[in-house]
């Protein structure tokens, strides 16, 4: 009798997954990071053009998930992640070379270097040209990043699903899904320091070559469980317990043999479920990683380049680490006899109700800097909680073959939402600092009616050797005036949101799949 002990190297497989979604992370956060304090003063962009790119780099980013799901499917997965992070890491580094094309595009100097690239842009007198060539630039390399992004969860779902049988599958999906989190904790740390000493370019030509050494890991590193040399025969017959019919006690929906298509996946109340749950819970992460920095800024004029910044965003994110939790959680309702599905959704109950706290973020805000920092640490934690147990229902109810597709239409929907929050975000800011915003009870556009203007906007600012409104109201502040920024109740309606949309959406969940249901294609 064969008494051979199982092998751990899918947790080898698993700590690449980890990595990748790391750098994936930080090539996607150098903008969030660098935009409001190193990029926006140099290109005069407003919270509405930075709005703008990252709603549309949520859309590419969306549909890139929808068609990487079914790339990652046919082409598989070892050459599929090769190319998802090839094609990301040259979108990031390609973010660097912006205002060198924003020089040649309006006056011609193309060969002048990073810094020559600043002298002649800031000689540029038709402010609204700069603004609008260098946002259709930053667009243009965001979609190529969103394309090689779009690559990394469906990828690493299926890759998961090939190295971990169901009751493992979420506690491996949080750890690898922990590697957001520690992207976002390691990116205050160090791209803001890069940019401060180095330029701005060079922290998107540095974190973008990341993902070029860790393709030299995968390449040597990863090839299919039952012909990977290093997995043994028991660690091959953990891995493929489920591959067995179906209990019967357990549902099941019959569905016609064939090719796994868009289509076919969404004849299912599964799929529609998953999407629902992706669109109403993925903006609310990509609003907390895209615009916490600028949150930061804005309200408590604390910039990501100095220390007290970068501490409090690490400290944010280093809370999210709590998500490993959202693995074991689940784990714990199945082995005391819950099925998948069923120990999952109470689980993600459970952690729809932390995000709640997000609500007293800006109403306490004014005792410190550090309670919406704690109490929205506390919600990104439930997020990625929700996040890893969300993605492992596509393992529970789909076969491996239709688990990529699937997800890839959930990342459609979670990034047709991030869209909409982010869009809407950058538009509110603008408007709640514009319109809201008074001085001495004064609106501010009353009072300074040259700010409605964009044309004149820079002139005015010059004026007062300020960027943007943000330094401009808190020039006025240190000038005896009494102020109040409206940008405060931008933020306290999108946080609203934000903590509300778990529960809404697990509700909408158990209505279309109230019981585990499971799917053959």
């Amino acid at each position: 009798m064969n008494h051979q002990k199982a092998g751990k190297y899918r947790w080898t497989i698993c700590a690449l997954l980890f990595f990748a979604t790391t750098i994936n992370y930080l090539d996607r956060q150098v903008l969030s990071l660098t935009w409001k304090d190193f990029i926006a003063p140099e290109f005069h962009w407003t919270n509405n053009d930075y709005g703008l790119i990252t709603a549309l780099f949520s859309i590419f980013y969306a549909v890139g998930m929808l068609f990487a799901g079914r790339f990652v499917d046919w082409l598989d997965t070892k050459k599929g992640f090769i190319w998802a992070i090839a094609i990301w890491s040259v979108g990031a580094i390609l973010h660097a070379f912006c205002g060198i094309a924003t020089s040649g595009i309006i006056a011609g100097e193309w060969f002048v270097g990073f810094e020559g690239a600043k002298e002649v842009i800031a000689g540029i007198h038709d402010f609204s040209r700069v603004v609008n060539v260098s946002v259709v630039l930053f667009i243009f390399v965001r979609f190529v990043l969103a394309i090689g992004e779009a690559g990394n969860f469906p990828a690493a779902i299926k890759t998961t699903a090939e190295y971990f049988p169901k009751k493992d599958r979420a506690f491996a999906t949080s750890i690898f899904n922990a590697g957001s989190t520690i992207g976002a904790l390691a990116a205050p740390l160090s791209i803001p320091v890069i940019a401060k000493w180095y330029g701005w370019e060079m922290s998107f030509i540095i974190i973008g070559a990341l993902g070029f050494v860790w393709m030299g890991f995968w390449v040597f590193m990863y090839d299919k469980p039952e012909v990977h040399p290093k997995v043994n025969e028991a660690e091959l017959a953990y891995i493929q317990q489920d591959d067995i019919p179906p209990a019967e006690n357990e549902q099941t929906v019959p569905v016609t043999q064939g090719k796994v298509s868009i289509l076919n996946c969404l004849k299912h109340r599964q799929t529609w479920a998953f999407a629902v749950g992706k669109f109403m819970t993925d903006g609310v992460w990509w609003f907390y990683l895209f615009w916490m920095p600028a949150y930061l800024s804005s309200v408590y004029g604390i910039k990501s380049s100095e220390w007290s910044g970068q501490l409090a965003l690490f400290v944010l994110y280093s809370i999210t680490m709590l998500s490993l939790i959202g693995g074991w959680l689940p784990s714990l309702f199945i082995n005391r006899g819950m099925n998948a599905y069923e120990g999952r959704m109470r689980a993600m109950l459970i952690f729809a109700f932390f995000p709640l706290l997000v609500l007293l973020a800006q109403p306490y805000g004014h005792l410190s800097f550090w309670v919406p920092t704690i109490l929205i640490g506390i919600g990104a934690a439930a997020h990625q909680s929700w996040s890893a147990n969300i993605f492992s229902t596509v393992g529970d109810m789909f076969p491996k073959k239709a688990i990529a597709t699937v997800t890839g239409i959930g990342g459609l929907a979670g990034g047709l939402g991030s869209f909409f929050i982010n869009i809407y975000s950058g538009k509110l800011f603008d408007y709640a600092e514009t319109h809201w915003s008074k001085v001495n009870g004064v609106n501010l556009l009353e009072k300074y009616p040259e700010i409605a203007n964009v044309d004149s906007r820079k002139a005015f600012f010059e004026k007062f050797d300020v960027a943007n409104i943000d330094e401009f109201l808190k020039y006025l502040t240190k000038q005896g005036e009494t102020v109040t920024n409206g940008i405060d109740k931008g933020y306290m309606l999108v946080f609203s949101y934000c903590a509300v949309a778990y529960l809404i959406a697990w509700f909408i969940m158990k209505l279309l799949v109230p019981k585990m249901k499971q799917v053959k294609l």
